[in-house]
């Protein structure tokens, strides 16, 4: 018995020490980015900034105007909706109202093309598209008026196919808010970055993708995605297949969280799991090992309250409590140590969802339950009784 018991408190050591060098080059990574800083465009080319929406979630005005309230010479904002009756319509009339030198259009088309409603919304609003740069960004997303300047400047090199932004999360008074916040800018961003040091860049992030339009038409079209969950992750991998290169821009645009209750961020973060565990099930399993709090209490309550385990908490606490300063910092998000004591809970409810995502490929979107098959297409299940609708909730934020 002592002799398994060692075993088992080697593996669990090993796994605590990877996951504390795992934060301490995640770091390494922040502090690295933090450092660079976007190149304005020099050739300003004319953007039409494509805007797929489907609700209004309260905050929905606000993220738009900030798309409207560009510093730079010619671009069009196409929003486009699959309903008339769809309540971001009237928020679109009130900006049409509030920004008349901007040039603004809606676009009502409930075309389809696949299981993926945002893609048919994003298809059908491209062929409206009056310019060659296109820019893409979810609902959700707050940006500056320096914003289009940054993202369409990295595209000015050839070789570069597409372009993307990480984003930090806003977060309300709410507490579902501020662990959906907590996610974003004290996991995602460093994993996200992590990723971008040990791999080239194969994929997109939903914040923002800017592509031209020939580069668009090389891979395929939107048709090309029309069927999976995951339209972000994908379209980075297929302009990376063309031989061109997918490019982070240092420019971070607010996610704002306006998740209502933690059981709904939990769905929602499940949905994300899953997505990702499809389609990188070797890297997302690893990822696990890094939720150094919960891997350490494990490891004490298996092992009956080992000292070392005990140690191994109380480390990699000060560790995540030292690290979201560092993160607060590359983020630009002020924390406060009142909210310190919700770390180790957001720890542990990652790593709930983490284990949960390997139970089974059914993910919810609004109140229908998707299948995902392994190549990360997706079908509605068959006793299903709600139609799938576009959400400002799909983002790939979920994908690093």
């Amino acid at each position: 018995m002592d002799a398994e018991m060692s075993v088992i408190d080697l593996v669990f050591f090993a796994a605590v020490v990877f996951a504390a060098l795992y934060w301490v080059g995640a770091l390494a990574c922040v502090a690295r980015y933090a450092r660079r800083r976007p190149t304005p465009s020099r050739l300003l080319p004319p953007v039409t900034v494509l805007k797929p929406l489907c609700g209004d979630d309260g905050h929905l005005y606000e993220n738009l105007a900030t798309f409207c309230r560009q510093d730079y010479l010619t671009f069009e904002i196409l929003f486009g909706v699959r309903d008339q009756d769809d309540p971001a319509v009237a928020v679109v009339d009130r900006l049409l109202h509030d920004f008349p030198g901007v040039e603004l259009k809606l676009v009502v088309d409930d075309r389809t093309i696949g299981t993926n409603l945002k893609v048919s919304n994003l298809a059908n609003l491209v062929c409206h598209a009056t310019h060659e740069t296109l820019i893409i960004a979810d609902a959700d997303m707050r940006v500056g008026a320096d914003y289009i300047g940054a993202v369409a400047g990295a595209l000015e090199d050839r070789g570069t196919g597409m372009v993307t932004c990480l984003y930090r999360g806003v977060a309300g008074s709410g507490l579902s808010s501020k662990l959906g916040a907590m996610f974003i800018n004290e996991w995602f961003f460093p994993a996200a970055l992590v990723g971008t040091c040990v791999e080239k860049l194969r994929h997109a992030f939903g914040a923002t993708i800017a592509c031209r339009r020939d580069t668009l038409q090389a891979i395929g079209g939107f048709e090309a995605i029309a069927d999976h969950l995951a339209d972000d992750y994908m379209l980075g991998q297929l302009v990376q297949r063309l031989g061109l290169r997918v490019a982070l821009v240092p420019y971070l645009v607010d996610n704002v969280i306006a998740t209502t209750t933690v059981w709904r961020l939990a769905i929602h973060e499940l949905r994300w799991a899953r997505t990702f565990r499809t389609l990188r099930p070797l890297p997302y399993f690893c990822s696990l090992f890094t939720f150094g709090i919960p891997v350490s209490l494990a490891w004490f309550a298996v092992s009956l309250g080992n000292p070392l385990a005990g140690v191994a908490v109380v480390a990699h606490v000060g560790l995540r409590c030292l690290g979201r300063m560092v993160l607060s910092r590359a983020v630009g998000r002020e924390v406060r140590w009142r909210d310190a004591w919700l770390v180790p809970v957001r720890d542990v409810l990652s790593f709930v969802v983490g284990l949960a995502s390997f139970l089974g490929r059914t993910v919810r979107w609004n109140d229908t339950e998707l299948h995902v098959h392994p190549d990360g297409r997706f079908e509605p299940r068959p006793h299903a009784n709600a139609p799938a609708r576009a959400s400002d909730g799909w983002k790939w934020e979920e994908s690093a």
